[in-house]
C-alpha cells in the first residue's frame, strides 16, 4: 500500500467521531481473527492431511469415488 493510500486511510479516520473510530477498529479486528481464523483452518487441513489418506484412498470407498 503505498503512502498516498495510507493517509487518505488516515485523514478519512480522522475525520470520523470517536464512536465510528471504534466501530473501523472493531472491523479491522474482526477481519484480521477471520485471517488468522482461515489460515489455522488451511493449516490444519494440510497438516492432517497424511493421517486421513488410509481412510480417504481405500477400496471399498472407490465406488463413491465414482459417483
Amino acid at each position: 500500500m503505498n503512502a498516498q493510500v495510507v493517509e487518505a486511510l488516515i485523514e478519512k479516520l480522522k475525520a470520523l467521531p470517536p464512536e465510528r473510530r471504534a466501530e473501523v477498529e472493531d472491523f479491522i479486528d474482526f477481519l484480521h481473527n477471520r485471517e488468522s481464523d482461515q489460515h489455522l483452518a488451511r493449516s490444519a487441513a494440510q497438516v492432517s492431511e497424511p493421517a486421513f489418506k488410509a481412510v480417504w484412498d481405500n477400496s471399498d470407498d472407490a465406488e463413491y469415488d465414482r459417483l
